[in-house]
């Protein structure tokens, strides 16, 4: 009996992601994650938070996630990209890092500083910029579905659209 009103509990949790990024000038690029959420019908939060300048901020973010019920952390962030990892060696909660498009080095110093993450704290890595905000969404989504049935099914509509979407013959 306990372990069938665990369960059903575990059915009844309500998912939110919770969207960061180092600056505002991020949110150009990671609105897009909001913008497949709200398709999805998701539930998430957006907030700026940087490991360099708001290390407070983004400390007691980190710790306080799980408690505020977050199932996946998108973390965009520019030049050095220290925000996904720093976040996620603070929780357990999964972090996409999402590397931000950078004027200089076109993004490729974020890729690099998200993706080769020392071992022991992994951080999921997208594509740069704006294609890699709109897949750390539709990954979010994927990782929370596994355990969210009307979720899954709208992110299995996503996919029948998109594929749909595309023509036979060129025109």
């Amino acid at each position: 009996m306990t372990v069938h009103l665990l369960s059903l509990m575990q059915s009844k949790k309500i998912h939110k992601v919770s969207i960061v990024m180092g600056s505002q000038s991020d949110f150009k690029t990671m609105k897009l994650c909001q913008k497949v959420f709200k398709i999805l019908k998701v539930k998430f939060e957006t907030k700026i938070i940087s490991a360099h300048r708001t290390p407070n901020r983004m400390y007691d973010y980190a710790k306080r996630a799980e408690k505020n019920k977050i199932s996946v952390i998108i973390a965009g962030a520019g030049g050095s990209a220290h925000l996904p990892g720093m976040i996620a060696s603070l929780t357990t909660i999964p972090v996409i890092g999402v590397p931000i498009e950078s004027k200089k080095l076109k993004g490729l110093d974020s890729l690099l500083s998200i993706a080769q993450m020392p071992k022991g704290i992994p951080v999921g890595t997208v594509a740069i910029g704006e294609d890699g905000a709109i897949n750390a969404a539709l990954l979010a989504a994927s990782i929370i579905s596994l355990s969210d049935e009307k979720l899954k099914i709208n992110l299995n509509k996503w996919r029948i659209k998109q594929s749909s979407s595309v023509k036979k013959k060129p025109k």
